[in-house]
């Protein structure tokens, strides 16, 4: 393959809506969308993608897809517990993957996506969208990497949801039943902390860190015990500290489906962010406010470009990992999978 060969990708498995900004994305890089496939045709998400791409051939089998020559590159949000086994058949096939977050559920997921990795040379990109997804963030990583605020030594990452969200339910009635089975969505901490850890590890210069504590609970849906409506943990690398505090709060009265927040501390000063709202303020998302020995400064990050997609599209030309280097991608879910297997259980959670 060239640097100027057209990637062509596959859709396998559209069971979350991160998979419409998975799909744009890699179409706005320049790749081509050549086939679709998932387990669930009638999933709202699916039936969607369907409609947003009518002229995409749809396969009956993803199987098919996976196997089938020509295709550089197999793109999944299938439900949790299926991304881990699509991803090591397509690699095994010869592909390389981007899954939606989490990327696996398990120890034993994660050990058979690193075996692939290895054996085949492929590559696995999970798609952190709370950082590839967000200009803030992206920001973020630039003044932290000029000095702005001098050496990090803490992050807290704040992941709030919202259960009724229509934008994630793709306009669909209501979760679906996977959203509230622990073994299948993986609990909340590999949900979605493993954002979090992820921005952590980046933001920090991390390449490995400890579980110093984690926790989950059930404290507001008795009645769907398999639903882990919030979680936390305490992160530890050789050099800094971070908290993460995830939850399924959210409540009507915000204007978004959740009041995601990053501050991140250095030894010469402080970055707040405000990915989605700032409350009460100014319009919009992507808010964030530097503190620094010169004094205080807001950064519209809007404009801010994104380069996930093209350097992952770049990545599958060139056999290159610059969109995010596998070994953080496997240790940002390790981490995520050890705090939730060491988690204190709180409330109704199992």
């Amino acid at each position: 393959m060239t640097s100027t060969h057209t990637v062509r990708f596959a859709a396998v498995g559209l069971d979350h809506v991160h998979i419409q900004g998975q799909i744009a994305g890699l179409i706005g890089a320049g790749a081509e969308l050549v086939a679709m496939a998932t387990d669930d045709p009638s999933a709202a998400v699916a039936t969607g993608i369907r409609e947003r791409y009518p002229d995409v051939p749809v396969v009956e089998d993803p199987q098919d897809l996976i196997s089938r020559d020509g295709i550089d590159l197999i793109v999944t949000a299938a439900v949790p517990d299926r991304r881990g086994p699509i991803a090591v058949a397509a690699l095994r096939a010869g592909k390389d993957v981007m899954a939606d977050k989490p990327g696996c559920v398990s120890f034993d997921q994660l050990e058979e996506i690193e075996k692939a990795v290895a054996e085949t040379g492929r590559f696995w990109s999970v798609t952190f969208s709370e950082r590839f997804e967000v200009p803030c963030v992206i920001k973020a990583g630039e003044l932290v990497r000029a000095g702005r605020i001098g050496t990090v030594v803490q992050t807290l990452g704040l992941g709030p949801h919202r259960i009724g969200d229509r934008a994630h339910l793709g306009s669909g009635a209501g979760r679906p039943d996977w959203f509230y089975d622990k073994s299948r969505y993986g609990g909340i901490l590999v949900d979605i902390a493993s954002h979090q850890i992820d921005q952590f590890l980046w933001l920090t210069g991390s390449r490995t860190a400890e579980v110093v504590a984690s926790s989950v609970g059930n404290f507001a849906n008795p009645e769907t015990p398999g639903l882990q409506d919030f979680g936390d943990l305490l992160l530890r690398s050789d050099h800094a500290q971070g908290y993460i505090r995830v939850d399924w709060y959210t409540p009507k009265g915000l204007p978004t489906w959740g009041d995601g927040r990053l501050m991140i501390l250095g030894t010469e000063g402080y970055i707040e962010l405000r990915k989605y709202v700032d409350l009460a303020g100014r319009p919009g998302g992507d808010h964030l406010f530097v503190v620094d020995q010169d004094g205080m400064q807001y950064i519209d990050c809007s404009d801010v470009e994104l380069t996930y997609y093209a350097d992952l599209v770049r990545d599958v030309q060139e056999r290159t990992t610059t969109a995010a280097p596998q070994e953080h991608t496997i240790e940002t879910m390790r981490l995520a999978l050890t705090a939730q297997q060491q988690a204190v259980l709180r409330g109704a959670a199992q």
